[in-house]
């Protein structure tokens, strides 16, 4: 029920306003990729075939829930248009990729191989980055 000033000074500092962005995402019960896709995502990153792989993911985004889909789009639409002025904010896929997929891909639970976990979940947000316009 809060009403923000987006006027307000302390909002000036872009860092602030993406930190309580990923800080919300990262705090929701269920991550936008809910839990019951994460290994399904996770499979289909590794499927060596670019168009297969391609078509595969489309498919999963597509079979989200809806408030999961809609949000992705909203969400992946405003990150790809930062990418579209990475000369200047040092924005690139990569970035994005490495400081959002942690926080919208997370397993149910913390397990031994989270590092390579880590390296799928930051290709499957690359990847719906590169391919926003045929996955939505």
């Amino acid at each position: 029920d809060e009403q923000l000033d987006l006027d307000d000074g302390r909002w000036e500092d872009i860092h602030v306003v993406t930190g309580a962005l990923k800080l919300f995402l990262r705090e929701l019960p269920e991550p936008l990729v809910p839990f019951s896709h994460f290994d399904k995502f996770i499979a289909a990153i590794k499927i060596q075939d670019p168009a297969m792989r391609g078509r595969c993911i489309r498919d999963l985004v597509l079979s989200l829930p809806p408030a999961h889909h809609d949000t992705m789009k909203v969400l992946f639409c405003h990150l790809c248009r930062v990418i579209d002025h990475k000369e200047e904010n040092r924005m690139s896929v990569q970035s994005i990729a490495i400081v959002f997929g942690p926080t919208l891909l997370r397993p149910a639970s913390e397990e031994s191989n989270m590092a390579m976990h880590m390296v799928f979940q930051n290709q499957v947000v690359e990847h719906i980055l590169n391919h926003y316009s045929y996955i939505f």
